[in-house]
């Protein structure tokens, strides 16, 4: 099965390549990052087909197109100090840990963070810190923040956490109804949010007091 997984691995990088994703430094990430450890297991084999795939608290894994597109999206060089809004099954995480300095994640189900954060462990990823918290807010005892990643909907973009970026810090996060949504790339201007769209998507509602009551 672990040789099948490979394959299938390669094959979803061909895909990334044909669908616009062009960092290679993020495709070798991908490319060595093993997605099946962060589904339950009756999913492993589905790992590396391009949808989500359900996860425990009624959340789910992005797929792999969509985790590629919002990591792009931050243009990051390796310096970077990244805000994860949504920690979820940790895979988003584990990418973006691999491509930055560190990642501050926030995570409002204590048992996604505990699980994540063991997985993370495992693979021997020490530069994130998850927090159990409304992810809604942000987390302003950390900023400023050079990117800020959101993998949940908000009904609009949320000025209190372009607030928590530095001047030209990037914001990537779906925008819309919370059955449909723009994915927005929001810079940070001394002037005012520069704002473009990737296309629609569909993600799971950001909860709590800046987001969806439920």
């Amino acid at each position: 099965m672990a040789e099948d997984l490979g394959i299938q691995r390669q094959q979803m990088i061909e895909a990334l390549r044909k669908s616009g994703v062009h960092d290679e430094r993020l495709l070798s990430v991908i490319a060595s990052t093993p997605r099946e450890l962060f589904v339950d297991e009756a999913q492993a084999r589905l790992a590396y087909e391009d949808r989500a795939l359900p996860i425990a608290m009624g959340q789910t894994i992005s797929q792999p197109l969509m985790v590629a597109l919002m990591t792009q999206a931050l243009q990051l060089r390796g310096h970077e100090r990244v805000l994860e809004i949504g920690t979820g099954s940790g895979y988003q995480t584990a990418i973006l840990a691999q491509l930055a300095a560190h990642i501050y994640s926030v995570e409002r189900f204590p048992q996604l963070a505990y699980t994540a954060a063991k997985r993370l462990s495992q693979l021997g990823v020490q530069n994130v810190s998850i927090f159990v918290g409304d992810g809604s807010l942000g987390r302003p005892e950390s900023a400023p923040y050079d990117r800020i990643l959101v993998t949940a909907a908000a009904p609009e973009i949320p000025m209190h956490l372009l607030a928590q970026l530095v001047n030209w810090g990037i914001l990537v996060i779906p925008v819309g109804s919370q059955e449909r949504q723009e994915l927005l790339v929001v810079h940070h201007a001394p002037w005012g949010p520069e704002i473009r769209s990737l296309g629609t998507c569909v993600f799971v509602p950001l909860v709590g007091a800046k987001g969806w009551n439920k």
